[in-house]
């Protein structure tokens, strides 16, 4: 299990630019004109995570393995990309099966850098997309009802008539121009199984990337504070990112990249905020399993049980589930290992009801 996160924005508005810095790599084509990523990118990237390192000092393993987050990152999306204009709405079928959607959003002046509407305005800019992606879901929905309507006819299908009524209900509220993320009755099964196919693209998390400049890191500009307002009344959260100084940071040693963070006054890159607010939001978690071949971070969501958890590594793990000897992070810490939390009595025992915290080591005892 990893995060998934899916890059949108207009054309130059730092979208690709990000996606070099986050990924720490430059595959992704950055220049002055519309359209300059005209193939979907793909990025496996190490989620950042020091208690790996406090581990490694103790363990000294062969090698540490850090939780994965992929990022996606599609041609930049222009008004009417649903009705065929520009590049980018053949590419959303790349994010659909992301999790979570990272909207970057032009938050700064430059007279050299064009826009493609040509002005900043980050409320125009997020309605442009934010309406194509609802225009996609209601194509989506649609063909999907057209399909439905043609099984209950036959009259074979009782599931089928279910899903038509609420897919009916949901196209009237996506056609009143509402996100899929606010139709009322999102728990209903019908709709979760309609999601579950379709991947509704207004129905993810977005966080809002506003791309700034260095004055504005520290001190919100005019453009943050209005798209800051437009997120909170749309339950959405909104992180500050400059993409010029995340791709400094790719050329820094960690230690160097603390001190240039420092130096601006800033606590962690754009990278660290946006994967850490990316688990908040989806209620993920990591535990570890420590070891002289490894220490390893794995990733779960908040409130999985220990056989569940042992499936992520393996699914014979889960299956054949008997125990898990457990140790917390901060006893196995200020113990100094494994050895020493037996001693103390520190290392539990724990069976199939047992829930994750956040941190555990854990060892697994199955039987297949």
């Amino acid at each position: 299990m990893g995060l998934s996160i899916g890059i949108v924005g207009l054309p130059n508005v730092g979208k690709s630019t990000t996606f070099n810095a986050l990924t720490k790599t430059q595959n992704a084509q950055s220049a002055n004109y519309p359209f300059c990523t005209i193939e979907p990118n793909k990025a496996i990237v190490p989620v950042p995570d020091n208690r790996l390192d406090e581990l490694s000092k103790i363990v000294n393993p062969e090698k540490v393995v850090h939780s994965q987050v992929e990022f996606v990152d599609i041609a930049g999306l222009v008004k009417g990309a649903s009705k065929g204009e520009g590049l980018g709405n053949q590419f959303l079928a790349n994010i659909k099966e992301t999790e979570v959607i990272l909207h970057i959003v032009r938050c700064f002046e430059d007279g050299n850098i064009t826009h493609v509407e040509g002005s900043i305005d980050p409320l125009r800019d997020v309605e442009i997309i934010e309406t194509e992606l609802l225009i996609a879901d209601m194509q989506t929905l649609q063909k999907r009802i057209e399909r439905l309507a043609k099984n209950t006819k036959s009259g074979t299908s009782k599931e089928a008539l279910a899903q038509l009524e609420i897919a009916k209900e949901l196209l009237v509220h996506i056609e009143a121009g509402e996100a899929v993320r606010n139709f009322s009755k999102k728990d209903d099964e019908n709709f979760l199984l309609l999601d579950k196919e379709l991947r509704f693209l207004t129905n993810k998390d977005i966080i809002y990337g506003a791309n700034v400049d260095e004055a504005s890191l520290l001190e919100d500009n005019n453009f943050v504070k209005s798209l800051k307002t437009h997120a909170q009344k749309n339950n959405a959260e909104v992180i500050k990112l400059c993409s010029k100084i995340e791709e400094e940071l790719v050329s820094l040693d960690e230690t160097e990249q603390k001190e240039f963070l420092a130096e601006l006054g800033v606590k962690e890159s754009g990278l660290d905020a946006i994967i850490k607010l990316g688990f908040a939001k989806l209620g993920l978690i990591s535990y570890f399993t420590a070891g002289v071949k490894e220490v390893r971070s794995w990733t779960i969501h908040k409130g999985d049980k220990a056989p569940s958890a042992a499936g992520v590594i393996h699914k014979d793990f889960e299956k054949g589930f008997i125990r898990a000897e457990v140790i917390s992070y901060n006893d196995f810490i200020q113990q100094g290992g494994e050895a020493k939390c037996k001693e103390a009595g520190l290392m539990r025992v724990e069976g199939k009801d047992y829930i994750v915290n956040d941190g555990d080591i854990m060892h697994f005892r199955f039987n297949v």
